[in-house]
């Protein structure tokens, strides 16, 4: 083990991810110090770089391995996890899923390659001023905390990143392979929640034709 983990794998910074600022305040000493112990630290492997000034400790080192969804948190912060990651998560979809994918409130596609965490992406969409976190939970993820996608936000998300357009529920059912029961068991106040949340008159649409097509027995929805 190096000098630089094995000073953090008994302090506050284990099973969390960090950035260079709470790296120095852990370690203390001169930044020529720091980053040699640093290197040493990467080059060995008891140190991980996701990205730039962000860091975690191996399960080697630590005895807790921050959940990937933390970790797409840290890599983009104010993003949260969508799309087949969080129907996944859900269990709404059988597949697993082997990238972990986010809506970012910026305007540019991302991507990251990690070691040892995987893959992880981030997709604009086009959502109305102040809207960004509707029906998005705040999860607890061991010592961690991330914000996930409910199961019908994930489900907009990922039609309005397609750009999807509604025909039936066949796309639902047989293509995502989403059990039909999961679809019927959303309410009329959770197909509410999203109507004005996307900007594309497309997703109303799908999403009036989903509430429509599992039969809520809710109030009507407003037009589109």
């Amino acid at each position: 083990m190096s000098v630089l983990s094995s000073s953090l794998s008994d302090g506050k910074l284990a099973g969390r991810i960090f950035d260079e600022r709470q790296l120095a305040e852990a370690i203390g000493g001169s930044d020529a110090r720091r980053y040699a112990l640093v290197n040493r630290a990467l080059k060995d492997g008891t140190l991980i770089r996701l990205k730039r000034g962000t860091y975690l400790l191996p399960r080697s080192v630590s005895a807790e391995t921050p959940h990937p969804f933390a970790v797409a948190q840290a890599l983009l912060p104010g993003s949260y996890v969508s799309f087949e990651t969080a129907l996944a998560y859900h269990g709404w979809i059988p597949e697993a899923v082997y990238i972990t994918a986010s809506v970012t409130p910026g305007r540019k596609t991302l991507e990251f390659e990690t070691p040892v965490m995987g893959r992880f992406s981030y997709h604009p969409l086009a959502i109305e001023t102040y809207q960004f976190l509707v029906g998005v939970e705040r999860l607890k993820l061991g010592s961690l905390t991330a914000f996930v996608a409910t199961p019908l936000r994930a489900l907009l998300d990922l039609v309005a990143l397609r750009k999807i357009s509604w025909t039936d529920l066949g796309w639902l059912t047989s293509g995502l392979r989403i059990d039909e029961d999961h679809l019927k068991s959303l309410t009329a106040r959770e197909f509410a929640m999203f109507w004005g949340v996307y900007k594309h008159k497309s997703v109303n649409e799908f999403l009036r034709s989903v509430e429509h097509a599992v039969g809520t027995g809710g109030s009507p929805s407003p037009g589109v």
